[in-house]
């Protein structure tokens, strides 16, 4: 399952656009220190960074393991109904754990009823949904590394427009030349990164897939944060984004079986299974790491993360990704780069704090 980094867990990955963290990592003043203390600080950044660097690579092998799936079921659908079944059977164990948050999660329907919070709050599982879906489906044609390009290039336009109309924060911010830049080099980065599959029947269709995953994820946040909130637990939130993905995917499953007939079956390799266990690990690193770094830091690592991972992936094990091009290459750079253009907070727009709940995870 996908998520932005510290922010939702709806699959696997980018910080909201525009959300920095001058102050200290616990939210307040910065720490006053001498050299030495300055020095150590700076030490443990880098630290975080390479940490986040290597956090992000989770992303595109949970994409590479949810890829293989679909290809070995012959139905990416089934395996993203796979890897949601194993996700949300760890879920329910961990929330399942404690007696605080089991209550929380059976309170939530009572909560939908009573209208505590808008209905698409709850809904937001869906966007992952979409996400682990378009993996099984795409993974296997595009690769690796397009999957994560074209996903991250929908984040980034999203996270803008989000950004905008304060979606996702309290603080909105302006719809300034270098983040329209941002998102225009997002969807160029889409095109060239796509553009050696042109010839690949339904290759556009195909790209077109996690792009679309990835702007809807962008107000993905925002209802899981609200969530997390009212339950008091980001894990509480994390299990019923789960449980709202498995749901859609179960409904939509099977209508396939009783309209057209599909043949289900399980996966015999067990690390085809790792999908899920896979984006638990991704959010519960970047809950812990964002106290130490804010979101800028965190977004710009994790995203780089997930760029030099997908590569990786793809140049070294090309039974799991694809064949890397030179286009493939540019399309990372201008990834990166709108990704950080699309992060960088307006002037006129302040900072946007960095809630967090009882778990001590950002929400």
């Amino acid at each position: 399952m996908k998520s932005s980094p510290a922010a939702d867990p709806g699959a696997r990955h980018l910080a909201a656009p525009g959300g920095s963290r001058p102050e200290g990592a616990d939210g307040g003043t910065p720490a006053r220190t001498g050299p030495g203390g300055a020095a150590a600080r700076g030490t443990a950044t880098v630290l975080l960074v390479v940490a986040t660097v290597l956090a992000g690579t989770l992303s595109p092998m949970q994409s590479a393991v949810n890829g293989k799936l679909g290809q070995s079921l012959g139905d990416g659908h089934a395996a993203a109904l796979v890897s949601f079944g194993v996700g949300l059977v760890l879920m329910a164990v961990i929330v399942g754990a404690r007696p605080a948050t089991r209550r929380a999660a059976l309170a939530i329907p009572g909560q939908i009823r009573a209208r505590t919070l808008p209905w698409w709050n709850y809904a937001a599982g869906l966007c992952g949904a979409v996400i682990v879906l378009s993996e099984g489906v795409t993974v296997g044609v595009l690769g690796v590394a397009t999957f994560q390009i074209a996903l991250i290039c929908g984040l980034v336009v999203s996270g803008i427009i989000c950004d905008r109309f304060g979606v996702t924060a309290d603080v909105k911010q302006p719809f300034t030349l270098p983040r329209a830049t941002g998102a225009i080099l997002a969807i160029v980065a889409t095109i060239v990164v796509i553009s050696p599959s042109f010839q690949v029947p339904h290759a556009v269709a195909l790209a077109v897939m996690p792009f679309v995953g990835g702007l809807l994820a962008g107000w993905q946040p925002a209802g899981n944060a609200a969530v997390a909130r009212t339950a008091d637990s980001m894990l509480v939130s994390i299990g019923w984004n789960f449980l709202v993905g498995f749901c859609a995917l179960l409904v939509a499953y099977g209508i396939r079986a009783a309209t057209g007939g599909v043949t289900f079956s399980l996966p015999g390799d067990w690390w085809l299974y790792l999908g899920g266990p896979l984006g638990l690990l991704s959010i519960a690193l970047m809950a812990l790491l964002v106290r130490g770094l804010g979101l800028l830091l965190l977004g710009l690592a994790s995203t780089a993360g997930q760029l030099v991972g997908s590569l990786a992936l793809d140049w070294a094990i090309p039974s799991l990704g694809h064949a890397v091009h030179i286009a493939t290459l540019i399309g990372t750079l201008l990834a990166l780069i709108a990704a950080g253009i699309g992060m960088l907070p307006s002037r006129k727009g302040g900072t946007v704090p960095v809630p967090t709940t009882e778990d001590g995870a950002a929400s």
